[in-house]
């Protein structure tokens, strides 16, 4: 077993356990999707919303174990990219695939910190224009970036934080439906009915409907490039992974429930705000049009957060397995974070939002649908790598999937990514125009690294970082 592999070998801070584990992955996947997405959700299928969550559910549990035998075996930075890295050994696909996933990273960040600076302006009774609200969010971002600097003990107290935040109002809005649905305020009718558009059959409605609440699921695997910053990752994380998403994937249907239970299907699609429409028809008389707002901040600020930590260390690993710049691996002494990974990432989220701010409405709203496409077909190579990597045996006791089950999920996946499954072309568009730009910055890295082209020697790159720290 090479020191590199070994779950005890990390320059960096271990200060996650369990619990903390926990709420990583809980505040990660409960983002921004769940505030917005049930509506659209609800457009594609009806009162059935609930539906494509718990198929995004499944989808994403056979890719979890997928996941969880990786972490476990090969417990590092970088995630998606190294276990691909590793199994296949081609510079091109380990950068396409560590690019993809910082570029959902970022996306997701940039699009969470306009929309905190939106509902900040909503909370304090300002009508903001679009220039204040990109101030804003260039705002909150630099300050993300000194949490994130301070190390991964300040960014996970602040994660717990916003987590229970996040947390109290999904339940503000369970407890609220249910105490609705009592008063008789509810039509379990519709919470059956499929109501598919005009040009679409119930599994074309079903599939699209799927591939949107896929990204309300997305979140998981953000955890896996925490795992040098986590106390005996091969031991705690399968347990911490799978509730998290089972306590998620609860929260989602009981939420979606709630919602096509008391508000009609075609009112919930056309609300920009459905969740915070849920609880004033539940509960007219309490003052939710200042409550939601602030908890939506809340929840935005913790999906920047989280995307931001694993973004940056993203690159920090990358970068130790010489597949990018050896810069991006630099370990600041005192706070014992990727410095260098922090300040580039924070530097293209900048960017991102100013073109985020200045894109039109179905650009935007495109992004969530993109994220969701590229971390499917980065879904689809975990599952397949999982069983490239049989073939390499390690010292230390690991998770393992069954290998029917990595199946099904590469199947799975490489479906959802399929125009069968009808989804919005611009999706695709947006995808390969970031695709062409993965393309551009291999190309430079490649130049940057040309006296050391493809240095795929991790154990050997990583005795000389270590010396160099």
């Amino acid at each position: 077993m090479s020191t590199q592999d070994s779950p005890e070998h990390t320059p960096l801070k271990r200060v996650m356990g369990p619990k903390l584990l926990l709420l990583f992955i809980i505040g990660d996947i409960l983002g921004t999707g769940v505030y917005a997405l049930t509506g659209q959700v609800a457009a594609e299928v009806g009162g059935a919303a609930w539906a494509p969550f718990l198929v995004a559910f499944l989808v994403a549990l056979l890719t979890a174990f997928s996941y969880l035998e990786l972490v476990t075996k090969y417990p590092r930075a970088a995630g998606a990219a190294l276990y691909v890295h590793k199994a296949f050994g081609v510079h091109f696909l380990t950068f396409i695939i560590c690019f993809t996933v910082m570029c959902s990273g970022l996306t997701s960040a940039a699009t969470a910190s306009r929309a905190f600076s939106a509902n900040l302006f909503v909370a304090l009774g300002i009508e903001g224009d679009p220039m204040m609200i990109t101030l804003g969010a260039l705002g909150f971002m630099l300050l993300v970036m000194v949490v994130n600097f301070r190390g991964a003990s300040e960014s996970v107290k602040a994660n717990v934080v916003l987590t229970l935040v996040e947390l109290s109002g999904l339940l503000l809005v369970i407890i609220l439906g249910f105490y609705g649905i009592s008063n008789g305020q509810a039509d379990f009718s519709r919470v059956v009915a499929f109501e598919t558009p005009e040009n679409k059959s119930v599994f074309l409605a079903i599939t699209s409907a799927t591939a949107l609440a896929f990204f309300a699921m997305v979140g998981f695997e953000d955890s896996v490039n925490m795992a040098e910053e986590t106390h005996a990752p091969h031991r705690i994380f399968p347990k911490v992974m799978l509730t998290g998403l089972g306590i998620t994937a609860v929260i989602y249907v009981l939420v979606s429930i709630c919602a096509v239970a008391l508000i009609p299907v075609g009112e919930l699609a056309a609300s920009s705000t459905p969740l915070v429409l849920v609880v004033q028809r539940a509960a007219p008389n309490l003052p939710m049009d200042t409550i939601m707002p602030i908890i939506s901040m809340f929840a935005v600020a913790n999906s920047a957060l989280i995307n931001m930590m694993m973004a940056s260390r993203l690159l920090y690993g990358m970068s130790r397995q010489g597949v990018l710049p050896k810069f991006l691996a630099k370990v600041h002494p005192r706070t014992q974070t990727p410095w260098s990974a922090i300040l580039f990432t924070t530097f293209l989220a900048l960017g991102l939002i100013v073109l985020v701010s200045t894109s039109n409405s179905k650009a935007i709203s495109a992004l969530g649908g993109t994220t969701a496409l590229l971390l499917l077909a980065v879904f689809a190579f975990v599952n397949i790598a999982v069983l490239v990597l049989r073939r390499d045996r390690v010292e230390h006791e690991h998770f393992r999937t069954y290998t029917p089950v990595a199946c099904l999920g590469a199947i799975a996946c490489i479906f959802l990514v399929t125009p069968m499954t009808g989804r919005d072309p611009i999706q695709y568009q947006v995808a390969g125009w970031l695709l062409v730009l993965g393309v551009v910055m291999w190309g430079i890295t490649v130049l940057v690294n040309r006296n050391e082209p493809h240095r795929l020697d991790p154990e050997r790159l990583d005795a000389e970082l270590l010396k160099e720290e």
